[in-house]
């Protein structure tokens, strides 16, 4: 295919992933994106879901030469993509560099490149660039609401139709959104990380979202859930309750993010803890009570006292042994410390377990469907890796007795260690999926307080 460098320019928006505006770029030339795509040397195949359709998700990182056509294509110099286009620096090792080179890309999984992914408004983009395209961009969920157009972006990652949710029946979602601005400015104030404070309300949230299904007096989230799937979910419920439930629980969300972030709740956490005279928590307790307050459910309070070992008891914990001054210091006593098990299933993987469990009467689940494919594709590269290290040593075996030992021994090194993150990260994925430290450990052949901890260093440095 020949082109004109420049001759019709497409702007990048701000977090597009670079498959995205490869797209648009084809769009705006008349090509489909196969044949645009062509213009560069492909060193792997494009990503796609169990059932074969292609991802959305799908992320692309370019070679030297390849970011240089792409620049002339979309007629916007490289310094503006870089910018704009999270991924555009992203090197790989399977890329050849040199400017001079050819044109050479690399598929990748968007999550496992530069963070979460989700459709972009194209209400929004038709505004921007004058054409309704779909558009993939990097968003963390807290960035989800286009309140512009009252509608909540959707992850791109999962094999579902929709980009978007309707929330103009859901105001309050689009009030968290600007809400939230608020919020995380007092996070940072305080000291903590804003995406922290986020992913351990979301965390707790999303728990009390599957605790709701039994909940008598819970009347906002059927509300909510049944505007959000066009007026009601009807015989597709279990379907909804997944794919609707960020969008609906979202302002719970905000509201506990900014009670956790409020010093006077986490004084009222150390005085139901008994302070230096530790109690069982109570029916009664006041914090819980307060906390269903602030998130409009004043019946809420016993429900949360009841609950032990979520990630609301995690944040407690961590307050209370503060004030006391016991415990070792590091990741236990930080509150916003989230454990890899609490953290909220993604709207793909319930999806995927849906799906497995449709094929199998519901007797299983299988290890894709639990699994995410970023894990997934994480594992199989520390495996490819240590392959490669193994496969040098063939040819290793001629020279001094000395060199050949080194050169053994500092390529075994290497392969083991690139084994043992691979046990590590196996472990994590099956204890994230549910299955049980204890069985997991026998597996893994490492006592399960000694994971237990390994697991929680891992967490701590993610």
């Amino acid at each position: 295919m020949t082109h004109h460098p420049g001759l019709l320019r497409t702007a990048p928006l701000q977090g597009e992933t670079t498959s995205s505006l490869i797209c648009r770029i084809a769009s705006r030339y008349g090509l489909e994106a196969k044949v645009l795509r062509s213009c560069w040397q492909w060193r792997n195949y494009q990503p796609g879901h169990d059932s074969g359709g292609a991802r959305a998700d799908a992320e692309v990182l370019l070679n030297a030469a390849g970011r240089q056509l792409m620049a002339g294509l979309c007629g916007v110099k490289e310094d503006v993509l870089a910018r704009a286009l999270p991924s555009w620096e992203q090197e790989d090792a399977k890329l050849p560099a040199g400017k001079g080179g050819v044109p050479t890309a690399a598929w990748r999984i968007g999550g496992a490149v530069a963070g979460p992914t989700a459709f972009g408004c194209r209400l929004c983009t038709a505004r921007r660039t004058g054409t309704a395209v779909r558009v993939v961009r990097y968003a963390p969920r807290w960035e989800r609401v286009c309140v512009r157009h009252g509608r909540w972006l959707l992850d791109a990652d999962a094999d579902q139709p929709l980009e978007h949710l309707d929330l103009r029946g859901v105001p309050e979602a689009v009030a968290a959104q600007r809400r939230w601005t608020g919020v995380a400015r007092r996070a940072v104030r305080a000291g903590a990380e804003p995406e922290r404070v986020f992913a351990l309300a979301y965390a707790v949230v999303a728990r009390w979202w599957e605790q709701g299904l039994h909940w008598e007096r819970e009347t906002l989230w059927p509300r909510r859930l049944h505007q959000v799937a066009g007026g009601n979910a009807g015989t597709e419920l279990d379907w909804w309750r997944i794919v609707g439930r960020d969008a609906v629980v979202f302002p719970e969300v905000v509201a506990v993010a900014d009670a956790l972030l409020d010093p006077a709740m986490a004084q009222l956490a150390w005085r139901a803890s008994g302070g230096t005279r530790p109690r069982v928590r109570g029916e009664d307790d006041p914090f819980c009570r307060r906390l269903g307050e602030r998130v409009d459910r004043d019946w809420l309070g016993p429900r949360l006292a009841a609950d032990y070992g979520g990630p609301l008891s995690g944040w407690r914990g961590a307050i209370v042994r503060a004030r006391r001054g016991i415990g070792p210091p590091g990741w236990r006593d930080d509150p916003w410390q989230l454990k890899r098990e609490q953290q909220p299933a993604t709207m793909a993987g319930q999806l995927r377990v849906m799906a497995a469990e449709a094929q199998t009467g519901g007797s299983g689940t299988r290890w894709r469907a639990t699994v995410s494919a970023e894990h997934r594709f994480h594992i199989t590269q520390l495996l490819d890796e240590a392959r490669e290290e193994l496969a040098q040593l063939r040819g290793a075996q001629s020279g001094t007795t000395a060199e050949v030992a080194r050169t053994l021994l500092e390529h075994l090194s290497q392969s083991a260690e690139l084994i043992d993150r691979v046990v590590l990260h196996a472990a994590a994925a099956a204890v994230a999926a549910g299955v049980a430290l204890e069985e997991v450990a026998q597996w893994s052949r490492l006592p399960a307080e000694e994971l237990s901890q390994i697991l929680a260093a891992g967490r701590s440095e993610d």
